[in-house]
């Protein structure tokens, strides 16, 4: 019997793991502090519940599993932290003035943003994400511009050359970039090389790019690199970042938005 089935944490133990829970990743400092133990305590804990698969160590802190958001249905990841896309895009949604031009990439935590936006007038969106068009489709006060190309299933996206040129006639005022994961040397992840010209038409074509991402995808690992941090002007989450992502983000003059 594996440790994971043989055991169960104690009150405590609980505790620490909710805290991560509702945070997505949290220094082990924070952990002490919120929980009123010592920072021994705490790894000794954290040790314990790592060792039963509940949590993910990093330098300095944890995280929960990092497997689960890597693979899965649209509809599981659509799930996955969904209280910490909602904050995120509520942020996000209050940051975009009424008016705006926008282009909106992939994943669910940009799928969020679109929901929120639906309640902001006189908007004008180019997507190549058939879920952000169908959402945005209910908006009677947005324009909505939806480039063509390759459906990809897995995602309802589309992709290609097709897919880039249309996106090459809009000049926006955003462009609201999702990610897989965010590697240590900040460059973006992805699992297919094909969203790389996707994503850097984008850049290319927003005056600024912001990126909307839950604090499970920093430090979490793609295959493909697709962009890069400092292509971002501002950066929203629901907590603060592990090591060594505040100090990069503050190197590169990012913005930081922890959505409350």
């Amino acid at each position: 019997m594996s440790l994971a089935t043989s055991w169960s944490p104690n009150p405590r133990q609980q505790a620490l793991l909710d805290e991560v829970k509702a945070r997505g990743a949290v220094s082990v400092e924070r952990l002490a502090q919120r929980l009123d133990v010592t920072m021994q305590t705490v790894r000794r804990d954290v040790q314990r519940l790592a060792e039963a698969g509940l949590l993910t160590r990093f330098h300095g802190g944890v995280s929960l599993p990092r497997e689960a958001p890597s693979v899965g249905a649209w509809k599981e990841r659509q799930a996955l932290y969904a209280d910490a896309k909602a904050r995120i895009a509520r942020s996000v949604a209050a940051a975009i003035p009424e008016g705006s031009t926008l282009m909106l990439g992939i994943g669910t935590t940009v799928e969020a943003v679109a929901r929120e936006l639906i309640h902001k007038p006189g908007l004008t969106v180019v997507t190549h994400n058939l879920h952000v068009a169908s959402l945005l489709s209910e908006h009677t006060q947005c324009k909505v511009h939806v480039a063509g190309g390759m459906l990809r299933n897995r995602d309802s996206a589309m992709e290609g050359d097709s897919t880039v040129e249309y996106l090459q006639q809009f000049k926006v005022d955003v462009a609201l970039l999702g990610t897989l994961g965010i590697d240590p040397d900040g460059s973006l992840r992805d699992r297919d090389l094909r969203e790389q010209a996707v994503t850097q038409a984008m850049v290319a074509q927003a005056r600024e790019s912001w990126l909307v991402a839950d604090v499970s995808k920093f430090g979490q690992p793609g295959l493909a690199q697709v962009a890069h941090l400092r292509d971002c002007k501002r950066v929203f989450t629901q907590a603060l970042p592990p090591a060594p992502f505040p100090k990069l983000l503050q190197e590169w003059d990012i913005a930081l938005t922890i959505a409350p």
